[in-house]
């Protein structure tokens, strides 16, 4: 698959216009909120695109990402969004609505199964092996075509997955409880 990938500072460009559902997950230099910071949010259409935008660890001022997060017309779409959405609230200062977590669907929709980490979900739904090797390298710095690479993998895919576990959780009826 080939990726369009683009690599924006501090903010997305106003120019860029989303429909109604994007997937969207962070990095960050740590799991500790009180510690680490959010470093990187990558944003895809579900085009086979990924927006990476890289923060300044000075300067969280992002209004055309604050607003597109924080539309309740647009589905976002995450994988284990509890971490992702407290970075979020902590450094940008907003509460992201309309969300959707890939894992908490997998662990309802797919009891047939205690793998619900990201690779394996796109391993079952795409039949694509990624590597997660740069999870925990360095994102407060310059990013590298492999670093790009690996954020715009962790949003390319999740539409697909999500389309998939709705399918599921309605088939089994699950919806509701989801």
């Amino acid at each position: 698959m080939n990726i369009d990938i683009k690599l924006h500072k501090k903010d997305l460009p106003h120019e860029i216009k989303f429909s109604d559902k994007i997937a969207v997950d962070c990095e960050f230099t740590g799991l500790n909120i009180n510690r680490d910071r959010l470093c990187v949010i990558q944003i895809s259409s579900g085009k086979d695109d990924a927006h990476i935008i890289q923060f300044d660890k000075d300067d969280y001022n992002a209004p055309n990402l604050k607003a597109v997060l924080g539309n309740k017309s647009i589905n976002k779409i995450f994988h284990f969004a509890r971490a992702d959405l407290l970075f979020i609230k902590k450094y940008l200062e907003i509460s992201v609505v309309n969300v959707n977590c890939t894992k908490i669907m997998s662990k309802i929709a797919r009891s047939y199964s205690d793998k619900h980490g990201l690779k394996d979900l796109i391993k079952e739904f795409t039949n694509i092996d990624i590597s997660k090797q740069l999870q925990t390298s360095d994102f407060g710095g310059n990013l590298t075509d492999k670093q790009l690479k690996y954020c715009a993998q962790d949003v390319v895919y999740l539409h697909k997955i999500y389309d998939a576990l709705k399918k599921i959780l309605e088939r089994e009826n699950r919806i509701d409880l989801y």
